[in-house]
This record gives structure tokens, C-alpha cells and sequence, in this order.
């Protein structure tokens, strides 16, 4: 316990102290006589009983909010979106357009009134996605044929092709993964082609193609860009080591970006989903898949809401489970690899 006196102009002090208390004797002379304040100390028990009820309330707290963060988001944005897109520019540009959540993106975007330029590397499934959206749309589209894998030489022409649009979206798409786990050596063993098509896909397109669309964005003071990260860079994975750090980059590159840009009117948005049906995802059991069609609807209906975001509902239920629940060093340890093969194996499909 402890026991402090103030004596100074005190001239009776008193001899003894309850307990769990601390008195401060003050004496003034006055007109009106003695004056005595006495100050209560909580005891430890008290104490701890405050601390316990606070961090239950903050916790209770964080939690109505997250649940409130997440109805706005994702339920009722589906009728009071966050953005009119079309008022952004009549133009967008989605990269990786003929498959997934590229071709989904591309529908979703025209049917809400925008043109689209597509671009991706089959000039056949170009021509036959940009048929599909000029017949179910009535938006008009264009094509550019690029390999996301080569250097930096395509850009030259996709910035040529996309001189005199006025673009309001750009959705940086694109992507490679690996089919199945592997060790890194494993997956270099070919040589350095490999890891020269998958950081040129993953990232330098993202740079590159930023650099073309984003100064005609900011002479306008308008614009949104979209990046398509990955549930993988929430956390380190190995067996898929190159995708994962690749899509850290994607991650980071767009919330740095956010925080340049924001206040010259650009809206970047950072999109981390977990399985989404795609050529990247096709030995997945389709029971572990979001539609792509879906996923594209509501992940387009957050622009404006939320600047990193896992695109849906289902996908941030997961993220909470697997990621907010489960410590980091989980993935890092001694028992990740077993765990992440035996996570692939419960999602791969079936083979006859």
C-alpha cells in the first residue's frame, strides 16, 4: 500500500490510513475555517477492472465497426455504389482482357457505359471478346495485341494505340502464376526466361502502363487506377515464392501511389482476392471459386469506398480467417509447407 503524506502547513496530521486509499491533508486558515480533501485511489483489483471493461469495449467496438465497414462495402453497394465510373472518362483500359477476371472486368465496366480498350496477347480472343461487348453492350472497343512478358519495347506501341482517348480506368490486370507448389529452384530450373516473364507480367507492366495512362489522369484531375494484387502478398508463401513477392509489389506499389495522387483527384485502389475462376485458377475445385463475373461486379462497386480491399464479401470472410486470425509466423515456419500442400490438395480437383 502506499502511503503518502503531505505535512507542509498541516499541524494534525492523522496517525492512521485506510486502506486502499490516500488522503491529502490540506489546511488552509481562512475566514471560513479548515478545509480537508480527501483523494480515493482505486485499488489494483479496481484498476485492472477498469482496464478489463475498456479493452472489452474497444474490442466490441472495432468489431460493430469492421461489421458496419463491411455492409457498406459489400451489401449496400450493390445499390449505392461508391462511384459513378463512366463520369470518370468514357474510356477503360483493362489489360489481360481475354480470360477471368480481365474478360470480367471488361463486361462489367461496359455495361456500365464505359468503352474499353483491350489488351492482351491472343489477337483471336481479342476480337472475340471485344464482339461480345459491342453485341451485349453497345459500347465500342479496341484491340491491342502485346505479350506482357516481353521488355519494356511493347510499351512504345501501346502508348501509340491509346494516344487521343481521353482514359478515366485503368485496370492492371495481367498476371502469371505458377500451376502448382513448387521450391524456387524448381521453378527457375529452366533458366532465367522464367523469372524474366513472370516480374515483366507482374510488375513491370503495372509500372509501365501506369506511367502511359496516369499523366493524362492527373491533367484532368481525375481518374482511377486499379491494381489486381493477390491474397498471396497478405502474407509470405512459399511454393509460390515469385507470385507471392510479386504481388507484394503490386500491394505496395498502389498504396504508395494512393497517397501521391489522392489529393490530384486519381483514385487508386489496391484488390487482394483469393481464388477467383481464371486460367490461374483452373486445377482449383470449383467449389473454392469466386464466379469472376460476380467477383468483377462487386469489386468495381468499392472503387470509391475502399482503396485496398479484397474485391468481395466471401473473399473477406476468408482473409479475416486465414490472415487476421492466424499469426504471420505460421506461414514462415516449419509447418508451412505441409500445410500449404495440404491446403492445395483439399482445392485441386479431382483427376480421373
Amino acid at each position: 500500500m502506499l502511503n503518502f503524506l503531505l505535512t507542509e502547513g498541516i499541524r494534525d496530521p492523522p496517525q492512521q490510513w485506510s486502506k486502499g486509499q490516500l488522503r491529502v491533508c490540506l489546511q488552509q486558515e481562512g475566514e471560513t475555517g479548515e478545509t480537508m480533501a480527501v483523494l480515493n485511489i482505486f485499488s489494483l483489483e479496481q484498476m485492472l477492472h477498469v482496464v478489463g471493461v475498456l479493452s472489452v469495449l474497444w474490442l466490441s467496438l472495432k468489431t460493430v465497426w469492421a461489421l458496419a465497414h463491411g455492409v457498406r462495402i459489400f451489401l449496400l453497394s450493390e445499390k449505392w455504389r461508391g462511384v459513378d465510373l463512366a463520369s470518370y472518362g468514357p474510356w477503360a483500359v483493362v489489360t489481360g482482357a481475354t480470360a477471368g477476371i480481365g474478360k470480367a472486368y471488361s463486361h462489367e465496366l461496359a455495361r456500365r457505359g464505359l468503352n474499353v480498350v483491350l489488351i492482351s496477347r491472343s489477337l483471336e480472343k481479342l476480337k472475340q471478346v471485344a464482339a461480345e461487348i459491342e453485341e451485349q453492350h453497345g459500347r465500342s472497343t479496341r484491340v491491342i495485341q502485346a505479350d506482357f512478358t516481353g521488355g519494356s519495347e511493347i510499351y512504345e506501341l501501346i502508348g501509340a494505340a491509346l494516344q487521343g482517348l481521353e482514359i478515366g480506368i485503368l485496370v492492371n490486370n495481367v498476371g502469371q502464376s505458377v500451376q502448382t507448389p513448387m521450391y524456387f529452384l524448381d521453378g527457375v530450373y529452366k533458366g532465367d526466361q522464367y523469372i524474366y516473364d513472370l516480374v515483366h507480367c507482374n510488375m513491370l507492366s503495372y509500372v509501365k502502363m501506369t506511367q502511359i495512362v496516369l499523366p493524362q489522369m492527373v491533367a484532368r484531375k481525375k481518374g482511377i487506377v486499379i491494381y489486381m494484387s493477390s491474397a498471396a502478398a497478405l502474407r509470405p508463401l512459399p511454393l509460390a515464392l515469385l507470385y507471392s513477392a510479386s504481388k507484394v509489389f503490386d500491394d505496395f506499389f498502389a498504396q504508395g501511389l494512393d497517397a501521391e495522387y489522392r489529393s490530384k483527384g486519381i483514385i487508386v485502389q489496391s484488390i487482394t482476392p483469393h481464388f477467383v475462376e481464371s486460367n490461374m485458377t483452373r486445377q482449383i475445385n470449383r467449389h473454392y471459386k469466386l464466379s469472376a463475373a460476380s467477383f468483377a461486379r462487386q469489386a468495381l462497386n468499392t472503387v470509391g469506398l475502399s482503396r485496398r480491399t479484397t474485391g468481395s464479401l466471401s473473399h473477406s470472410i476468408q482473409c479475416n480467417v486465414l490472415f487476421k486470425r492466424i499469426p504471420e509466423w505460421i506461414f514462415v515456419s516449419p509447418f508451412a509447407i505441409p500445410f500449404i500442400l495440404y491446403l492445395w490438395k483439399k482445392c485441386v480437383k479431382e483427376r480421373k
